[in-house]
């Protein structure tokens, strides 16, 4: 699928290699814990307990991942019957507004998907209700670093952390922090896509925020075959 917004600069270039090589690597954890999972119940009558929970997790970080991947290949949907029927210039100015939204829209959920996972990394939450004006003071209840995922156990590799992130206390299974995450990393990288979206239009190389129109491949291929038979 092409993408409408190619990196240019090393930052886009960085960004782009990053998000697809984690796609990837995150559907092969995926397909290769649940084989594993099949054949050990089925033929040895076991399984990884900490399999679905991991799967699951790893789901989430593929959908957050998707979530600005999307902006990128141009592959959200969106109607765009009136657009249409409106001049350049006012189909410029509709999506100026539009990427405006977007942008502002962004930006909420990375303040709470900062907000959110900041109690799991014994870091500061923003203050301000809407935007963040600053970090709010933290107090010693505030700590939620010692919070675990379920069924998912600690590596051992990891124990450098434990004397971080829960005053030296062992871990027995995955803090939640880490896997956590995701969302305001996700929801940053989301950011990042829609200002490159937004310069687009504002440079001229695109005038609408719709830039799919996969019903209408759909239709057309349909015809397309329809005329081979």
């Amino acid at each position: 699928m092409s993408s409408r917004y190619a990196p240019t600069s090393g930052l886009g270039r960085l960004v782009n290699d990053f998000e697809e090589t984690a796609i990837a690597a995150i559907l092969g954890l995926m397909t290769l814990i649940t084989f594993v999972n099949v054949v050990l119940r089925y033929i040895f009558s076991t399984g990884l307990i900490w399999g679905l929970e991991a799967v699951t997790f790893l789901f989430a970080w593929l959908v957050l991942f998707g979530v600005s991947y999307a902006v990128k290949v141009t592959a959200h949907l969106g109607v765009d019957a009136v657009t249409n029927l409106l001049s350049l210039q006012m189909r410029r100015a509709i999506a100026i507004i539009a990427g405006v939204c977007c942008l502002v829209y962004a930006g909420l959920l990375v303040k709470g998907a900062w907000d959110y996972w900041a109690n799991f990394a014994n870091l500061p939450q923003t203050s301000g209700r809407w935007f963040p004006t600053g970090f709010e003071q933290m107090k010693p209840t505030s700590y939620r670093g010692w919070y675990e995922v379920v069924d998912i156990p600690f590596p051992s590799w990891l124990r450098w952390i434990e004397p971080i992130m829960n005053e030296g206390e062992h871990y027995e299974k995955l803090p939640r922090f880490i896997p956590y995450f995701i969302l305001p990393f996700g929801m940053a990288l989301l950011l990042f896509r829609f200002i490159q979206a937004f310069a687009a239009i504002l440079s001229g190389k695109s005038d609408s925020l719709i830039v799919s129109h996969e019903a209408e491949d759909a239709v057309e291929d349909v015809r397309h075959m329809n005329a081979e038979d």
